[in-house]
């Protein structure tokens, strides 16, 4: 059970009564607190989180973690310099603020010190796409077996993932964790604070590119994950991808590989897409061939499906343990099928996009009935990336769509692509904005057509999703 204890001895060594508060949550939004929850006041770049924290008590937190004093009226025990320097009252208040020297430090080690209680297995999950997927199936096949415990949606990074943690509990026996960076370090940061011993990579793809520099940099901030296993750890790598089959010479752990190449460890073949009734395959495992369907949309769900094998069969589970697992709906995340106008279908990949992942949502269209309708708009922070992977994108676009719709900015280059390769003009349309492209992308669709909606977060493509069922 968590209590204001917790984070009075960690940072301070206080010898807990018994009789400190019970927190039910640890969130760094105020948005998110709740009655009995703590919330981390982070300093940020263009929000500083101690401006929140009377609306963080408003809407029912007991205790905040600061790093300078707050207004209000609340009682506040000041933990400067890792010392108890404040008196506790003998009848705890109903509002605290802990006073420390930097709030993020402190929620990291308190973090760390929480997870420490437990002996959970720990796999961490990263890569350039494919992390939350993977995640999700690796979850599903675990928990067929033990009782396991995921990160919330992608709450990935040094800000998002620590108060994931005090989420733990003792019946817990694995802990799926997807990790991300946004600088280098963050990463190897996260294994400090977690200790996996099975590490994930997925692939390796130009996101963040405009952030991170080069190619060579993502690649160097993702291994950081399998160079933080132990020598009695296993990285699972993707055979299929040399960047991630780059980090094997820099790690302790053993090595176990998947991809559609038979020189991996796990491998798939026989590939065959069942529209959205999900995708047929074969693995073969150690002269073993398993034939299994998935409800996993797209050919890029395969690698997911072999990722979450691969965790399975490092971690002993057996092959109906896995299939189980493999089985489950709760696996597909996001890539979603929803009905349409004139009983249309629409692809609702909005999440956000990347070259690999406008490429395989393009792929997956191609694998289903009806006439193509493709939505793309910008895919963001790609760097020196940016024209040559739209473009990229666009040439697969004039291949698998009867319809184009090019959204924003960077979207105006896939359509100049699609046209340049040979799309008829009367079938490329342009719109600037999202809000644009819902009357156009409406106007557009005829019965049973199918209809790819894609593009960055930023993009909010999502509206155009909501706009299309409104009438359904």
């Amino acid at each position: 059970m968590l209590t204001l204890a917790h984070f009075l001895h960690t940072l301070t060594q206080y010898q807990p009564t018994g009789r400190e508060p019970v927190l039910s949550s640890v969130v760094v939004d105020s948005r998110e607190a709740v009655a009995d929850s703590l919330f981390v006041a982070l300093p940020g770049e263009r929000v500083d989180g101690h401006d929140y924290v009377a609306q963080a008590f408003a809407n029912g937190a007991r205790a905040a973690l600061v790093s300078k004093p707050i207004a209000g009226g609340h009682f506040t025990a000041d933990l400067r310099g890792n010392r108890l320097n404040t008196p506790l009252p003998a009848a705890w208040p109903a509002r605290i603020c802990l006073l420390v020297d930097d709030t993020l430090a402190a929620m990291h080690t308190a973090a760390k010190a929480w997870r420490n209680q437990f002996g959970v297995r720990v796999i961490g999950v990263t890569g350039s796409v494919g992390k939350t997927s993977t995640k999700e199936l690796i979850h599903a096949v675990l928990s067929s077996r033990y009782p396991t415990f995921k990160s919330p949606g992608n709450r990935n990074s040094v800000l998002g993932l620590p108060p994931a943690l005090f989420d733990l509990r003792p019946f817990h026996q694995r802990a799926v964790l997807e990790m991300g960076m946004y600088i280098p370090g963050e990463i190897a940061e996260l294994c400090a604070l977690t200790q996996p011993t099975i590490g994930v990579v997925t692939n390796i793809g130009p996101v963040h590119l405009e952030r991170a520099g080069s190619m060579e940099a993502i690649v160097a901030a993702k291994r950081e994950l399998v160079e933080s296993l132990p020598a009695s750890g296993t990285a699972i790598l993707n055979q299929d991808d040399e960047r991630v089959m780059s980090m094997a010479d820099h790690t302790q752990a053993t090595i176990f590989t998947y991809g559609l190449d038979e020189r991996a460890d796990l491998w798939a073949n026989n590939i065959s897409s069942m529209g959205l009734d999900g995708m047929r395959f074969t693995l073969h495992y150690r002269g073993e061939a398993l034939n299994v369907q998935v409800p996993l949309l797209g050919r890029h769900s395969v690698h997911t499906a072999l990722r979450a094998t691969a965790v399975g069969l490092v971690d002993g589970l057996d092959w109906d343990d896995i299939v189980r697992g493999l089985r489950l709906m709760s696996g597909q995340l996001r890539l979603v099928a929803v009905p349409g106008p004139k009983n249309s279908i629409i692809i609702d990949d909005t999440y956000n996009s990347s070259p690999d992942s406008a490429l395989a949502a393009l792929n997956l269209l191609n694998d289903l009935d009806g006439r193509h309708v493709a939505v793309l708009g910008d895919m963001l922070e790609l760097g020196h990336m940016e024209e040559v992977s739209h473009r990229l994108v666009g040439r697969r676009a004039a291949d698998v769509a009867d319809v184009l719709v090019a959204v924003g900015q960077r979207g105006r280059i896939i359509g100049e692509e699609a046209l340049a390769v040979g799309m008829r003009p009367t079938h490329v349309h342009f719109v600037e904005t999202t809000p644009q492209a819902i009357p156009v992308v409406e106007g557009l669709i005829e019965a049973n057509d199918t209809v790819l909606i894609k593009g960055s977060l930023g993009m909010q493509m999502s509206q155009i999703v909501a706009a299309l069922g409104r009438d359904n």
